[in-house]
């Protein structure tokens, strides 16, 4: 199986490098996405949106044959639903890591402090404290050396949908912050963070309890609930 892991935040294709040895060893196809913008510290961002990061994704679909799985962490998400929405057809299996598919209007987060056309890392004082679960004093330094800055109008740039079929692509949610319960009861009482994921037929909710980089602070357990969740899709 081809899979294609998108990146929150602040990170490039490497940052899934711990992730991806038990996906490799299963023999599946990884394709580690660096989105636009985020190839350099000194990489242009000016003019760079959401819209940007959803087609660059659209266009690694485009270039594999056959059926694959999207993995997108925290704002990677919602890029991966906006292209499942253009390529419902092609889509197996979408998994959010810690995030969840955006609908119609929404954006991922427009409160983050910008530096003109850019999102700098914030200080770690920005964050919940349960963000940083499990995120310590090296891994906190070694995330801030890799940190580049994030286009702004990604984060604050409305997603457009179009295609309902994407209702039909089966969604595996790996729960970090949040407890799989907790999302649940969410979901069951119409709370917006989640409508757009109840929207979807096939929903599986798996617990990682751990912070909201997993990718860094339990790299093994991560890969192997996306091999688990791959496994499943046959």
């Amino acid at each position: 199986m081809d899979i294609i892991l998108v990146p929150g935040f602040w990170l490039d294709g490497s940052s899934w490098s711990g992730v991806t040895p038990p996906l490799v060893e299963a023999g599946h196809q990884i394709h580690a996405l660096t989105l636009p913008g985020l190839e350099a510290r000194d990489a242009k961002r000016t003019g760079i949106g959401l819209r940007d990061h959803i087609n660059a994704v659209v266009e690694a679909i485009d270039g594999i044959e056959g059926p694959l799985v999207l993995v997108g962490h925290s704002g990677g998400g919602a890029i991966i639903h906006g292209a499942v929405d253009e390529r419902p057809d092609r889509v197996v299996r979408a998994v959010y890591v810690d995030s969840g598919p955006l609908g119609e209007g929404g954006v991922i987060n427009d409160e983050l402090p910008a530096d003109g056309d850019e999102i700098p890392l914030p200080s770690w004082d920005v964050f919940d404290d349960a963000d940083l679960t499990d995120l310590d004093d090296g891994l906190r330094e070694a995330f801030r050396a890799r940190a580049i800055p994030q286009p702004k109008a990604v984060a604050c740039d409305k997603q457009h949908l179009h295609d309902v079929r994407r209702y039909d692509v089966p969604a595996t949610v790996i729960a970090c912050e949040f407890p799989s319960s907790l999302l649940t009861e969410w979901m069951d009482a119409g709370h917006p963070y989640v409508e757009e994921l109840a929207r979807i037929r096939d929903v599986e909710l798996v617990d990682l309890p751990t912070g909201h980089w997993p990718q860094f602070t339990k790299p093994a357990e991560l890969g192997a609930a996306i091999l688990a969740a791959v496994d499943r899709t046959g």
